[in-house]
């Protein structure tokens, strides 16, 4: 359902580009989609990847707290840089280095946080959390949302298509994939119970914030910047932790803070500009300036007395 919102959405976006010229508005769709058939084709492996990355979300959030999982959930960017230097061939600048090893540490820091927490629970909880599951479906996650994210962006690069052409070519074969994966798991329940069976309140803001939580992202980097998007994932870390504190009773500890603290830096240090380095257009220009002002200084000496040999000797 958030695939099929997402799709809507786009479909306006781009009919309002095109000013409600419905005429043009099928034309680029059906030359984009069908006419240009190997372009949408190519969109079908990071669909299925994104497909596989919300349904492991599910799984992580149901085993893992809200505040660690959104702690642990950052460990995408630095599966997000290791596969952009590799398949885009990206230089990352010290500091980003260094913000993706903070990162680590302090996840990992967490990690060991709710590890020895839970051993001093000598008591089952009763939503039966397994936190081992949740973990490893986070990991996972993160992994596939490094790998699709940065093949995604390679699409994009070698292409014209606007983002909000390829989110509908990524939400039809996300579509497609979600109602098999929905046949075969519930295919009876729902020729039962009807397709919305279950749909409550709280569903549907699950789902709009899954349909519209991407496109909204895509906003802030193309009217914003990254740094104003690491300020925004740093924020989201410290309202999931309160919100976790008193809906779930979560606790906070000095372990978690100190891990979450440095997720918190690191994003933003990762988010930071890089150093300017000097252009070799500057440099050429700088060359150009010095070689024209030698030849205006030659170009004055022409017209300054010229001494005579005479008055050079005395």
């Amino acid at each position: 359902m958030a695939e099929v919102l997402k799709v809507f959405t786009c479909l306006l976006i781009i009919l309002f580009q095109k000013r409600g010229n419905v005429r043009d508005f099928v034309a680029l769709l059906f030359d984009s989609i069908v006419v240009q058939y190997w372009d949408t084709l190519k969109l079908a492996v990071p669909s299925l990847i994104y497909t596989l990355q919300n349904n492991l979300q599910y799984v992580a959030i149901s085993n893992l707290p809200a505040a660690t999982f959104q702690v642990t959930y950052q460990l995408k960017i630095l599966t997000t840089a290791l596969f952009s230097v590799l398949m885009l061939r990206k230089s990352l600048s010290r500091v980003q280095w260094i913000s993706l090893l903070l990162l680590f540490a302090g996840v990992a820091i967490v990690q060991v946080e709710q590890d020895g927490s839970k051993q001093k629970e000598a008591t089952v909880s009763s939503d039966n959390q397994n936190y081992a599951k949740g973990l490893v479906a986070v990991v996972v996650s993160c992994l596939s949302s490094g790998f699709a994210g940065v093949y995604f962006e390679k699409i994009l690069k070698g292409s014209s298509a606007s983002v909000w052409l390829r989110n509908i070519q990524l939400g039809i074969f996300g579509t497609l994939l979600g109602l098999l994966g929905l046949w075969w798991n519930d295919g009876e329940a729902i020729a039962q119970k009807g397709f919305l069976f279950g749909y409550t309140s709280m569903v549907w803001c699950v789902i709009f914030n899954q349909a519209f939580g991407g496109l909204l992202v895509a906003v802030v980097v193309k009217y914003a910047d990254n740094i104003l998007k690491g300020f925004a994932t740093s924020f989201s870390i410290i309202v999931s932790t309160v919100m976790s504190i008193y809906l779930f009773g979560f606790h906070v500890d000095l372990l978690f803070t100190l891990g979450a603290g440095l997720v918190i830096g690191a994003v933003y240090m990762y988010s930071l500009p890089k150093a300017a380095a000097p252009s070799s257009s500057a440099r050429s220009s700088l060359s150009s300036s010095n070689h024209s002002s030698r030849a205006g200084d030659s170009e004055t000496d022409e017209f300054l007395p010229k001494t005579s040999e005479k008055e050079k000797g005395s």
